[in-house]
């Protein structure tokens, strides 16, 4: 796995959800009981976390920002920190797993 195959990911996500609006946004993951923002920024906090354990940084809470249209924005940061901190190919595979999988579920 490759920091390309990562940006890929974030790729397709961001363009399965960068033009929706707030009511999408609210509305539940398939088969879940969690909004669509909320499974995202699940995601977005778990790639900080994999970045932050690259980098040999401590693990910090990525903000819920007031907007969730926002999140595309955040899930591009923390997949960017990611790539920066050059980790073993396993972490960019899981990373980009965790991405496809929440793709798969919104």
């Amino acid at each position: 796995m490759s920091a390309a195959e990562l940006d890929r990911a974030v790729t397709l996500l961001v363009r399965q959800v960068g033009h929706w609006q707030q009511p999408r946004w609210s509305a539940p993951a398939e088969g879940g009981n969690v909004s669509r923002a909320d499974l995202v920024h699940k995601l977005v906090q778990e790639i900080a976390n994999l970045a932050a354990d690259a980098a040999g940084e401590p693990r910090r809470e990525v903000p819920r920002l007031p907007s969730d249209l926002t999140l595309p924005d955040q899930l591009r940061v923390v997949a960017a920190d990611l790539a920066r901190a050059d980790p073993p190919p396993p972490v960019l595979a899981d990373a980009a797993e965790k991405i496809t999988r929440t793709r798969a579920t919104l």
